[in-house]
């Protein structure tokens, strides 16, 4: 699942602008960014966009326990090896 501070209308551009996409987005505006403040990734003035979280994985594991975690840069790239490895590993 995909969450972040945008909105509905942001996500579903940018599943249009990939062709669509097999995982839900979500969206984190009301209560505002309350997930990314409980996941410790919205730091609302370190980006020079203010308000923004940071981009991150979380893979959970099956008892809802952080497994594995990374935090990007925002213009990052995630590596996708680097993520299904983790989740190879649960």
């Amino acid at each position: 699942m995909g969450v972040n501070t945008d909105t509905v209308f942001s996500h579903m551009a940018f599943q249009k602008s990939l062709g669509g996409i097999k995982f839900p987005l979500a969206t984190d505006r009301w209560p505002y960014a309350n997930v990314a403040k409980a996941y410790g990734v919205f730091p609302p003035t370190k980006h020079e966009i203010p308000f923004v979280n940071d981009r991150a994985i979380f893979v959970v594991d099956k008892n809802g326990r952080i497994a594995w975690a990374k935090v990007y840069e925002l213009r990052q790239t995630p590596d996708v090896g680097e993520v299904l490895e983790a989740v190879r590993k649960l």
